[in-house]
């Protein structure tokens, strides 16, 4: 089953944030660019609940259902950001 919203983000607003989406019925996907934050994420205040971890951008869009809804919840300018906006993952069609 894919989830219906996404996060990318996961510092402390993204993750309490993505954990209000989920208390609220909202099966959730989350992705931070560091995976040892996502797996201590998952590993805590996630476990038990219907949040699924993506490890590339490309496994988070593929793991929503369409259409598709992200926040996205980073440091304005952070270098990566820019990185996100050239790669645009979400405007890539599904075969």
């Amino acid at each position: 089953m894919a989830q219906s919203f996404g996060l990318i983000g996961l510092a402390v607003m993204g993750e309490n944030l993505a954990l209000n989406v989920e208390r609220n019925g909202f099966p959730i996907a989350v992705y931070n660019r560091t995976s040892t934050v996502t797996d201590a994420f998952m590993n805590t205040r996630a476990q038990g609940k219907n949040v699924k971890a993506a490890y590339s951008l490309e496994e988070f869009v593929q793991s929503l259902d369409r259409p598709r809804k992200i926040l996205i919840m980073v440091k304005a300018g952070h270098p990566w950001m820019q990185s996100l906006v050239n790669s645009n993952p979400c405007s890539k069609r599904a075969t």
